[in-house]
Order: C-alpha cells, then structure tokens, then sequence
C-alpha cells in the first residue's frame, strides 16, 4: 500500500501519495485555476517542469512557489489565489 501525505489546500484537506507534488494536491481538490494573471486570465499548470511559471502558489507562506516542482510535506498549506 502507499504512503499517503496530507495537506491543506484553501483550507480543504486532502491526501495524496508521497512524493506527489502540490499541482497534484490541488488538482485533487478540484480546481484548475491556480492564480490569475495581471490582466485577469485564469491561470494553472502548462509545462509541469518548472519552466512556465503559470502553476505558481503560495506554500506555507511563502508566495510565488512553483507547485509542479514542489514535492508535498505532511502539513504543507497550499493556497491558490482562484475561485
């Protein structure tokens, strides 16, 4: 069986298999949209290697992290800025 990690997205709590990354986690609970641009556009995860930027939230605090390159923690708190 594998190993779980729980974290919080928007305050919604969700498991998912260790070593996944926080575009999983919040793909998990539903959501596409990550953050919104300057001009308003909808924005989530386009290349899943790091390179575009689009999939950027904010993870324990800390804003602007890339969450298809960061792997999830037990107790990580993700939040996006979308609906």
């Amino acid at each position: 069986m594998s190993r779980q990690v729980t974290v919080a997205v928007n305050g919604k709590s969700v498991s998912v298999p260790a070593g996944s990354t926080a575009a999983v986690a919040v793909a998990a609970v539903g959501l596409s949209q990550f953050r919104t641009s300057v001009d308003g556009e909808p924005r989530g995860p386009l290349c899943g290697m790091g390179i575009c930027f689009e999939c950027r939230v904010t993870i324990n605090g800390r804003a602007h992290r890339r969450s298809c390159q960061t792997v999830c923690t037990a107790g990580m708190e993700i939040c996006t800025d979308g609906p």
